[in-house]
């Protein structure tokens, strides 16, 4: 079914209900009106890296980990089990009617804001810092979710509308105002591709305030910019309880019903919160037209027929079964070794394992489960650790290995707390360290330590980060590691960048493991021992410390993220080493097209693979403009995973699109300047630091 027949279908629906039913149905728990036969409906629905809060489902690395792979293939086949498992539950639950929270079939997914600062205790929710990043793997994530079938499988959500990253405890009030410039450079860009090339069903609005107004009551974004600048068909849910925020903390309005009368009056059709219970009473007061909220509810019903909710759909028949089946757990595995960043490696990994008599795996995270899962997850029937995945390796490999384990230390102490009755722990981990040939030291971060605001117990930062080191438990702990002398593989267990500048003057081998999923420690455990080659990419940059940093209340991009940095990373965005050697050995541009939509480019880059280990590589193009509005350090406009053997090379084309051949001005203009466009190749981005420059390659490209 198109929308042009669920609409039609919508409205003919509506237009049998009288005006109180209607505004019945603008609340995320829609009631049934049964004289026309319409069952009660839940809206409210999680899918960011598995069907979330709605009990067992396959648990797939967090999204942060899932942008480290630079995998679009990854990223739609991730929202495809997503929508699967979505389907059969809500199947089974609606057999069952049960129509509660987080069992329908839309899902608030995915959150594509930008990761512009590492203290944003959300950031792990994204695909990171760049916006063309963002938008591919958006883009793939939402068809996978919505699926290509004569009626869509779940209903997607782009998240959250718009320029939203912390910080999380003034969300509910905060002003942003950003420039012109950065607002369609930077914070624009990824909603706009989702609504453009995926056709997302939803977009919701964030809690923050834009140029003055809340972004569930800002005609501007929501009526000039998304719907009738893009064009956007869907419909708009304001986040949780965020209608309730303007007359509570923006004070934009004084009453449940002038909230409510702004927000639908500005383009918000659902309401997550409880203030659209007083539409009617709004509405009696004139303060709300029939007209909106007739509109309101047919586009709420269109896309419930879109999804066959009245008529049938080709997936009523997906079986319960299919719910963390081996198919499925199977991708999480593939997702979670793709997704691994190896920072430094001194000749450490792969760890011979037949020559290696005593493993000491040491840390906090390092035998934790909500460590592996991130935030908005669902139930896994089974949960692997790193220790646990190193014991399972040994075991299946009948290796004569033995695994010490000690957590060392508590993940996080609360400053009030004495630091010294922690020392027990250390001297046990300590004395673990001694015993073994080597260690792997697994510390971090996890939910209850950066997360969202209101759903974290780290209570003094509202789920953000105050700086960029780990907590001072585990620094002593990392600190008295260290002092053993022992071969130390790092495993940093974060879903944002920290501060690694002590493992990197004081340990052999570092790896990023981010949030890996729920059995994510068999994917480590293989990346340790060498079965696979680590293949994940940085898609945030870890700074040296926030020195440099703006404040967080900034939302300029002057000084942040690898496209506006004018300081040295400590790891550059899209770095990544492998357990080979992979370099670009050329660039060369094949055609240079003008369009209706502006230049494309097509460019070949010849890639070899001069190690000795079979490795996947993430292949990366940046462009440079020498025009005056252009970003000061080159940006990306492509990137492709592929599979080299060792020994192997390969040509590959790239395609280059309209839009990374623009900028953007002052006032917010984008353009397609004349001069010269500087096109880099390589494995990571053109950093300023020249030992990481190798194997990087570029062409000129004139345009005029």
């Amino acid at each position: 079914m198109n929308r042009e027949e669920a609409r039609k279908k919508a409205i003919e629906l509506v237009a049998k209900m009288s005006i109180e039913e209607k505004a019945s149905q603008l609340r995320y728990d829609s009631p049934a009106i049964e004289r026309l036969g319409i069952p009660a409906y839940n809206w409210w629905g999680e899918g960011l890296h598995g069907v979330a809060r709605a009990g067992v489902a396959t648990v797939f690395p967090q999204a942060i980990a899932m942008a480290a792979t630079f995998d679009t293939d990854m990223a739609q086949a991730t929202g495809d089990v997503v929508s699967t498992e979505g389907r059969a539950k809500y199947n089974e639950y609606s057999k069952h009617e049960d129509r509660d929270i987080y069992k329908g079939l839309s899902f608030w997914s995915p959150n594509v804001n930008i990761f512009r600062d590492p203290r944003w205790g959300r950031g792990h929710e994204t695909y990171g810092e760049d916006p063309y990043l963002t938008s591919k793997l958006g883009i793939a994530f939402v068809k996978g979710l919505q699926g290509d079938g004569d009626t869509m499988k779940i209903a997607a959500c782009a998240k959250h509308f718009v320029a939203h990253s912390g910080p999380e405890a003034l969300r509910h009030g905060f002003d942003v105002e950003p420039s012109k410039k950065d607002f369609e450079e930077t914070y624009l860009p990824a909603f706009e591709a989702l609504v453009k090339d995926a056709d997302v069903e939803a977009v919701m609005g964030a809690y923050n305030s834009i140029y003055g107004m809340p972004c569930n009551g800002n005609s501007y974004i929501m009526k000039d910019i998304l719907r009738d600048k893009w064009g956007f068909k869907g419909h708009y849910v304001s986040d949780c309880w965020a209608v309730r925020d303007f007359h509570e903390n923006h004070k934009v309005t004084k009453t449940m019903e002038e909230s409510a009368a702004l927000a639908i009056n500005s383009g918000c059709d659902l309401n997550c919160g409880n203030t659209y219970l007083y539409m009617f009473k709004a509405y009696k007061d004139g303060l709300v037209s029939e007209e909106a909220i007739t509109e309101a509810a047919v586009r709420l019903f269109t896309t419930r027929y879109l999804l066959g909710m009245f008529d049938g759909s080709e997936y009523d028949s997906i079986p319960y079964s299919v719910v963390e089946c081996e198919e499925h757990l199977k991708l999480a595995d593939k997702s979670a070794l793709e997704s691994v960043v190896l920072l430094k490696n001194n000749n450490i990994l792969p760890i011979d394992i037949k020559k290696t008599k005593t493993i000491g795996v040491i840390g906090p995270n390092a035998n934790s489960r909500v460590a592996l899962v991130g935030n908005y997850h669902g139930t896994s029937s089974e949960y692997v650790t790193v220790c646990e995945g190193i014991q399972e390796y040994i075991r299946d490999n009948k290796l004569d290995t033995r695994v010490l384990y000690s957590d060392g230390c508590h993940l996080f102490m609360n400053k009030t707390e004495n630091l010294a009755f922690e020392d027990d722990r250390i001297a046990e981990a300590v004395i673990t360290a001694e015993q073994s040939d080597v260690v792997i030291l697994c510390v971090g971060l996890d939910e209850t330590l950066e997360g969202e605001e209101g759903d974290t117990g780290n209570s003094y930062a509202s789920g953000d980060k105050e700086s960029l080191l780990l907590p001072e438990s585990q620094r002593r702990l990392v600190e008295a590691i260290a002092k053993t002398g022992k071969p130390v593989v790092y495993c940093n267990m974060t879903g944002s960048a920290m501060d690694l500048s002590f493992a990197i003057d004081n340990f052999d081998g570092i790896m990023q493991l981010w949030y890996p999923g729920a059995r994510g420690g068999r994917a480590v455990a293989k990346l340790l021992f060498g079965d696979v080659s680590p293949s994940g990419k940085l898609p945030v940059t870890f700074y040296e410390s926030l020195d440099k940093m703006p404040d967080f209340e900034d939302y300029s991009m002057k000084g942040r993220t690898y496209r506006h940095m004018d300081y040295d990373a400590q790891f550059p965005f899209g770095y990544g080493l492998t357990y080979s050697d992979v370099c670009v050995k050329s660039i060369d541009i094949i055609t240079i097209d003008k369009a209706a939509t502006g230049y494309t480019s097509k460019v070949t880059v010849t890639v070899s693979n001069d190690g000795n280990v079979n490795t996947d590589e993430v292949v990366q193009l940046y462009i440079k403009s020498d025009d005056k509005n252009a970003a000061i350090n080159p940006v990306l406009c492509g990137f492709k995973r592929i599979n080299l053997k060792a020994g192997e090379s390969k040509k590959i084309t790239m395609e280059i699109e309209p839009k990374s051949f623009t900028v953007v001005d002052d006032e917010g203009q984008r353009y397609t300047p004349d001069g010269v466009f500087t096109v880099y190749a390589g494995v990571n981005a053109p950093d300023r630091v020249s030992e990481r420059l190798t194997g990087k390659k570029c062409i000129s490209v004139q345009i005029s």
